[in-house]
């Protein structure tokens, strides 16, 4: 009798494990997040399992079905129906349901035609199992017309004009570019035509600083006949938040805002009588990986690339701001190597669909490092280190070097400041001043213009 009862409840836990083993196997959703961005727009939904998941994207009218396998329609998933923006460039709308007993099913309305991407993560850092769903417009957006059309809206030769010392009337080969595409009848953008011209450097005789904020009368730089594009990179961005300071600051936020500051000084400014304009990575909160920040950089000719951070470490009392340029060899010092390997993780935190990568061609850009950009981005990297040090303390008197990921464009200069530590109560506080933020892109603008002064741009075929 006593082994027949035995017997049941074995039976009986066998059950229960089988059946608790069954309910471990399904996922449960945690968050779901939305990053709306005219390069694309993400959506992310959080398990606490790996997610199983099959796509059909209807082309009339365009949306993507998603069916979700294991899952149960929960609050969290609920939630994906309100976070969706009506500024959103690339969703309309997301419909939500339990399409079965075992399987949820969403449907992700959209304004246009797509190019999906879905993929899954790992957990890492502070998530855990995520389902990645990338919504590319099938239209890709070119940046060199992103940039036109950045500087058609905000009318900048108005500003430029009225800048004390500058000429009355300022050579802008890309107004003049839009003028005529704006016309009736205007055919498609052409490519610009390429220029041989070399700057004549025997009118430059001294520093040239085309800035207010510096008195003085300044030597006529070596004039060029076509745009001046300097890309600003703010790093981190959408799943990834970079550092968060002690107060809660998050590095992604304070280094867009600081990189959109930089790009109204920049783009009010000129080199040698050719306009000055800012290219952003990034001007939203999205994830943008590290290659791409390369190519962006690339396509759009960049003749600087300045990549801003905000340090963080695992004490609050290392402070002060940073430069650094690539290595073709170790790093300069064992911290140098060591904020490169944490921010070439951004990939990891932020979600790369590796699969949607050519990996050879991805391994090539960013292994294409040259002497030549190496000594000119020091060069860049002098010139910052020296006016940051005059608004603020610096880490180190040096510009230090490392594997940065992204600073590998083999021919553009490139450097990545680290504009204070933000896990330093007092310098995280200074990140979110107003009056600190707009010293410091002052110190970084005279930075630029220093390295012109001295390095002055050539002629490129991006002439108009």
């Amino acid at each position: 009798m006593r082994s027949d009862r035995r017997c049941l409840i074995k039976a009986g836990f066998l059950v229960l494990s089988l059946g608790a083993a069954q309910i471990a196997r399904g996922a449960n959703m945690l968050a779901v997040r939305i990053w709306p961005a005219a390069d694309y727009s993400r959506v992310t939904l959080e398990s606490d399992a790996p997610i199983q998941s099959t796509q059909t994207f209807i082309a009339s009218p365009p949306r993507l079905a998603v069916d979700i396998q294991g899952m149960q329609l929960n609050a969290a998933l609920r939630e994906l129906v309100g976070k969706v923006q009506a500024s959103d460039p690339n969703i309309a709308g997301i419909r939500v349901g339990q399409f079965s007993a075992n399987v949820v099913r969403l449907v992700i309305d959209l304004k246009h035609p797509i190019a999906p991407q879905v993929f899954s993560l790992q957990p890492v850092a502070p998530y855990a199992h995520r389902l990645v769903l990338d919504l590319y417009p099938s239209q890709a957006i070119d940046p060199l017309e992103q940039l036109i059309q950045e500087r058609t809206a905000a009318k900048i030769p108005s500003a430029v004009d009225n800048l004390p010392g500058a000429s009355a009337a300022v050579n802008d080969p890309l107004g003049d570019l839009i003028a005529r595409q704006t016309q009736p009848g205007a055919s498609a953008l052409p490519l610009p035509a390429p220029t041989t011209r070399r700057p004549d450097l025997s009118r430059s005789e001294g520093p040239f600083m085309d800035n207010p904020s510096r008195p003085g009368k300044t030597p006529e730089p070596p004039r060029t006949d076509r745009l001046i594009v300097v890309t600003l990179d703010p790093g981190h961005g959408g799943e990834d938040p970079g550092a968060i300071g002690p107060g809660g600051t998050r590095e992604k936020d304070v280094v867009l805002k600081i990189a959109k500051m930089l790009s109204e000084r920049i783009n009010a400014s000129s080199v040698g009588g050719s306009p000055m304009r800012a290219f952003l990575t990034r001007d939203a909160d999205f994830f943008v990986p590290l290659h791409v920040r390369v190519q962006k950089a690339r396509r759009v000719q960049s003749d600087l690339f300045v990549s801003i951070h905000a340090d963080a470490f695992y004490t609050p009392r290392p402070q002060g701001a940073s430069v650094f340029a690539l290595s073709q060899g170790g790093a300069t010092s064992a911290a140098a190597r060591w904020m490169a390997q944490k921010e070439n993780k951004a990939d990891d935190i932020g979600g790369v669909n590796l699969g949607g990568q050519d990996a050879q061609v991805q391994h090539a850009l960013l292994d294409m490092s040259t002497a030549a950009q190496i000594k000119d981005s020091l060069s860049l990297g002098n010139s910052l280190l020296r006016e940051i040090g005059s608004v603020g303390k610096l880490h180190k008197p040096r510009v230090e070097q490392a594997g940065f990921a992204v600073l590998k464009a083999p021919d553009i200069p490139s450097v990545l400041v680290e504009t204070a530590f933000i896990s330093n109560p007092e310098e995280e506080e200074k990140l979110r001043s107003e009056a600190y933020q707009k010293q410091l892109t002052d110190a970084l603008l005279r930075g630029i213009l220093q390295y012109f002064s001295r390095n002055p741009p050539l002629a490129r075929n991006r002439s108009i």
